[in-house]
């Protein structure tokens, strides 16, 4: 892990792995791409006790803005917030067991580049399984009476390759044991 960088409610960390990732296009679950988000998980293992201390200091400093700023001078009683434990919130999966994870979003197409921070215009190379280094910014709301801080997507570098997550293998793998040597039998 690198040691993350803290500039008051923006962090920089990782490396980590990326699930349910949509950096290239617009998601929405519904299918309403219109208003759809940019965004991925971004799963931090527990152990990365520095990493989840810059991360909770961050979401302290975006809480005391919105405290000022959006929420009438106190902290309301019940808020969302965004770091969430994966053994809790996502007891099924068991990609996010010993992990804590984050929900970051953007309306605006997040930066993407390799290490040697050159922009990666494949989609094929940033997918769910994937390791890299992100940069989030924690923000407050109050929407429609929903109260909370929220993960902001900013930046991805790509750190590695990973096992892909949900299931697809690749066509290099399903196909690996059929020898087109002797096409001919075809």
């Amino acid at each position: 892990m690198i040691t993350p960088i803290v500039k008051d409610t923006k962090v920089v960390f990782g490396p980590c792995r990326l699930s349910y990732t949509h950096v290239f296009s617009k998601y929405s679950p519904d299918g309403d791409t219109a208003n759809g988000k940019y965004m991925t998980n971004v799963l931090i293992p527990k152990e990365e006790k520095e990493t989840i201390k810059a991360i909770q200091q961050a979401i302290e400093a975006a809480k005391k803005a919105a405290i000022a700023s959006k929420w009438g001078g106190k902290e309301p009683k019940k808020l969302d917030m965004p770091l969430r434990d994966g053994d809790t919130d996502k007891e099924d999966d068991g990609v996010y067991s010993e992990k804590f994870y984050i929900n970051a979003k953007s309306s605006t197409r997040p930066g993407v580049c390799d290490k040697n921070k050159s922009p990666i215009m494949d989609e094929d190379e940033i997918y769910s399984g994937v390791w890299a280094i992100v940069s989030v910014t924690f923000f407050g709301y109050d929407v429609s009476g929903n109260r909370g801080v929220a993960c902001g997507l900013n930046n991805i570098m790509k750190f590695k390759d990973g096992e892909r997550l949900g299931g697809r293998a690749s066509a290099e793998s399903d196909f690996a044991d059929i020898d087109m040597d002797d096409d001919e039998d075809l």
